[in-house]
């Protein structure tokens, strides 16, 4: 009887199943269930309103702010499943309420992340991080920066040089981002071309047009998760010496570290492709292959963009809701279209450097990350840092990031300090406002 367990009813889902709007409406405002309910499938109540394509449920659900970044048992969100279904309207409407939910998040972290800013010591940090490749041609636009971070209560100035990428080349200069935790969230990020004068608030929101770019790109790619496990990661202390093997240790800039070995990472890339072209894959592999080679052809180039069209919806599967909910778990029936589906696992050894001589923790660091995390270079090191590292700061870190590409991470200067220029977290008033300076922050 216990492994009968998981076979109950689900009035939302069940709902949703039949096309019950009203009945739906009711049970939302009554709020008997939870709409963040997951079925034996790991199905929210969104995840089934966009595969069977039941609009108004959809928007029901939205209205009532249904989580939108949340996983089902295969892996997959109710967006993945809206591209895979491919209604253009539906997807725009998931899209908004991701962006809307991980604002809200956001500011719903901000008080505590500004305390923890205000509480720790004020500091000048220098971190150095550079992508590798064995391949020439990738190597050759893998970027590298050292980017120079002040800290002063609840402000933070990150230096960087790296300024944009185009024609398969980064282009260099001086760029400063200012944070402001006494600001308000559409006031406290600042950044500023410190070469050309300018400075340029961060937005807050996407035009409309900037979000309907991205769903052109996300109707027309595959679906893909990457991820990397780390259940089964071990440290080992990495030896040194021909003969004589002892424990290695060298100094990382100004302190001393021990390195290890980290086992057991494993890369995970699943692709889906069921709502994609013969067109779009020939397209999209023509792209790659120009990456690859260091050329910029396949990209359009400056041409008005073509608004993705709805694809036809899916053929009805007919399937009932007593064959949907009894099915085994993790076993769904398909609702949709037909899955086509690739998976593909990759193990990598990486390393990393651990100080115990370091001033600063790694949940300080997190505190720091949480602010600078948009930008999309630290993403992979805040994931790293969340696991058990063995005792001490991670001074420096190799990490592989793709087959033929190795992220490195070094923490090369730290110094706490009490008489940091307050005028680092001020825009100079000589710089002029240019909106459009940096147009894709």
């Amino acid at each position: 009887m216990a492994n009968e367990s998981w076979k109950k009813e689900y009035p939302l889902h069940k709902c949703i199943f039949q096309g019950d709007v009203k009945a739906l409406n009711t049970l939302i405002k009554k709020k008997i269930c939870d709409i963040a309910e997951k079925d034996v499938h790991g199905n929210t109540p969104l995840h089934l309103a966009v595969m069977l394509g039941r609009k108004d449920c959809i928007q029901l659900l939205l209205t009532f702010n249904a989580p939108v970044k949340v996983k089902n048992l295969a892996g997959w969100s109710p967006l993945a499943e809206a591209i895979s279904y491919g209604d253009r309207p539906t997807i725009l409407l998931l899209v908004q309420k991701l962006k809307q939910q991980a604002r809200e998040q956001m500011d719903d972290r901000r008080p505590n992340l500004v305390s923890a800013l205000k509480s720790m010591g004020d500091f000048y940090m220098e971190l150095k991080w550079d992508f590798q490749s064995w391949v020439p041609l990738v190597s050759r636009i893998l970027p590298s920066d050292v980017c120079r971070i002040h800290k002063s209560g609840c402000c933070i100035r990150m230096d960087t040089t790296l300024v944009d990428f185009n024609d398969m080349r980064w282009e260099r200069g001086d760029v400063s981002f200012i944070f402001n935790g006494d600001q308000k969230p559409s006031q406290s990020l600042m950044v500023m071309d410190n070469k050309a004068k300018l400075f340029q608030r961060v937005r807050y929101e996407e035009t409309e047009n900037e979000i309907e770019d991205e769903i052109d790109i996300l109707m027309s790619s595959d679906i893909m998760v990457v991820q990397m496990s780390t259940k089964g990661i071990t440290f080992s202390r990495s030896q040194s010496g021909w003969i004589f093997r002892e424990d290695k240790k060298e100094m990382v800039g100004q302190f001393n570290a021990d390195f290890y070995e980290i086992n057991g990472m494993v890369l995970e890339n699943r692709k889906r492709r069921e709502h994609l072209s013969e067109e779009d894959l020939q397209k999209n592999k023509a792209i790659m292959e120009s990456l690859t080679k260091g050329s910029s052809q396949g990209f359009t180039n400056g041409e008005p963009p073509t608004r993705r069209p709805s694809l036809n919806p899916p053929k009805n599967t007919n399937i009932t809701w007593d064959e949907y909910i009894n099915s085994t778990p993790g076993q769904c029936p398909s609702l949709g279209r037909s899955l086509v589906y690739k998976k593909c696992c990759k193990a990598f050894k990486a390393t990393a450097a651990m100080s115990p001589d370091f001033p600063f923790t790694v949940d300080m660091l997190l505190n720091v990350l949480e602010v600078i995390a948009p930008f999309k270079h630290f993403s992979k090191l805040r994931e790293f840092v969340l696991m058990k590292l063995p005792p001490g700061f991670p001074v420096k870190i190799d990490i592989p990031i793709l087959p033929t590409v190795t992220a490195k991470i070094t923490f090369q200067e730290f110094t706490f300090k009490n008489d940091i220029d307050p005028e680092l977290f001020q825009v100079p008033s000589d710089y002029n406002e240019d909106p459009m300076r940096f147009p894709d922050l």
